[in-house]
């Protein structure tokens, strides 16, 4: 290691303990230091690992978590970035974080989709876990095409790497790459000989060899599934490791089958199942026993913001990130699986890790939800009048809407509606700032 990488860890690995002993943590500023002193630092931080990449738009904090407690079944000391910050700085905060190995050790990072080139332009990943690509922070990142082609331009960097990526997303299949390639995805209802079309407001639906309207034996949600182009051929490739049942869907857990496994995630929704198909696919990849995987799934361990349960006045309130239209959906989806009375919340902000554009709140499908069994909606964030106006055009009444002036308001309202389980939805700045005050109020521990 140079003088100046000695130099830029030291300054990154002090500054961390200054901060997680003294203040309340930082997952960023000590790889921001340590990069700016030396900006290749983290090739001489990941120069004893085997790296694997987790990205993709929805997913990768939970697929990570899930992976990451897979291969601590088998190896213990795995590196990680558990908080979610994944551009370079807090990857690089990561192995600081960690310290230097002098023996070979395994990496399994969440990085943001744009800077899969950075990452790999000083580490050569061993495999990419690619778990969807949906309209996200258009501001940012584009069309979903674009948002691809930044993941493989990081690709294109390690022509040797793996690729384990979801089958049922055309776009994973459009591109002719050198990479040995792994498959994941729903198997399909063989009962039927269906054709379908994902939804008109759905992304990625043209065949991207002809642009013809692609047709579906069945789909899983927006633009997933097992697609086919009746006009060219093209299709979804084969699977290796396949859903072939869901049993129970809770919010709270999912029973479903892989590969004539049987397995249980303490988190709900369908797209959690997808999430823990792409750990089991990389699991199978590293060789991982298959009662090991069914072990690590089992335990009931929180991510934050992703389904985290706290109890808020006595009620059951859950935490859920929402981001973009199609997760949000899938949202939405999960809460109509509980079985209880349940009350909403929804804080909303805009800053350029929410992405600036509010627009999307408008292909969400709040027109769904069941507002005649929902007594009270709790808004807040910086936004609350663009998702008020929202909700109003999907059909809730005045009445049931509730508006909060600050973040102390909103919890002291939240903490008061009239059922015992109730959802908070909210964005990324508006969940750290919401998390910061919980923690503030001895509601929940401090930490990231």
């Amino acid at each position: 290691m140079s003088i100046k990488a000695a130099f830029a860890s030291f300054l990154g690995k002090s500054s961390y303990w200054f901060l997680h002993n003294f203040r309340s943590g930082g997952s960023s500023f000590p790889g921001k230091l340590a990069t700016r002193i030396d900006p290749e630092i983290l090739q001489h931080l990941a120069k004893n690992y085997d790296v694997i990449i987790v990205t993709g738009t929805n997913g990768k904090t939970m697929t990570t978590s899930l992976l990451t407690k897979i291969i601590q079944q088998e190896y213990p000391d795995v590196l990680t970035n558990p908080s979610g910050s994944n551009m370079l700085q807090g990857i690089v905060t990561s192995f600081l974080a960690a310290g230097r190995k002098h023996q070979k050790g395994l990496a399994v990072l969440e990085v943001d989709e744009a800077n899969v080139e950075s990452v790999c332009r000083q580490l050569t990943p061993k495999a990419f876990l690619l778990t969807n690509i949906f309209r996200d922070q258009m501001d940012r990142y584009g069309e979903i095409y674009t948002t691809y082609s930044k993941i493989l331009a990081g690709i294109k960097l390690a022509p040797e790497a793996t690729i384990i990526a979801n089958g049922d997303a055309p776009i994973f299949n459009s591109k002719d790459l050198p990479n040995p390639q792994i498959y994941y995805g729903f198997a399909a209802d063989t009962k039927t000989d269906a054709d379908l079309r994902a939804s008109f407001n759905s992304d990625g639906v043209l065949c991207p060899v002809c642009n013809h309207i692609l047709h579906y034996h069945s789909i899983t949600y927006a633009n997933l599934g097992d697609y086919f182009c009746p006009n060219c051929g093209f299709k979804r490739p084969e699977l290796t490791d396949q859903v072939t049942a869901i049993q129970e869907l809770r919010p709270t857990f999912s029973n479903f089958i892989i590969n004539k496994q049987s397995l249980t995630v303490h988190v709900g929704g369908v797209y959690n199942i997808y999430n823990a198909l792409a750990a089991y696919a990389t699991a199978n990849f590293l060789k991982i026993d298959h009662d090991q995987i069914a072990a690590a799934f089992n335990f009931d361990e929180q991510v934050f913001g992703r389904q985290e349960v706290i109890k808020l006045n006595g009620k059951h309130a859950t935490i859920i990130l929402v981001k973009n239209p199609v997760g949000l959906n899938q949202v939405f989806d999960l809460i109509k699986t509980d079985p209880h009375p349940y009350s909403l919340a929804f804080l909303l902000n805009a800053h350029a890790a929410d992405g600036k554009d509010t627009s999307w709140i408008w292909d969400g499908e709040f027109e769904n939800l069941p507002y005649q069994e929902i007594p009270e909606i709790v808004l807040g964030g910086e936004r609350m009048k663009d998702i008020q106006l929202r909700f109003k055009v999907a059909g809730a009444t005045a009445e049931q809407v509730t508006l909060s002036d600050s973040l102390e308001d909103f919890i002291e309202k939240a903490g008061n509606v009239p059922d015992e389980h109730l959802y908070i939805l909210t964005t990324y700045t508006a969940m750290l700032a919401l998390r910061k005050q919980l923690a503030a109020q001895g509601i929940i521990a401090a930490g990231f």
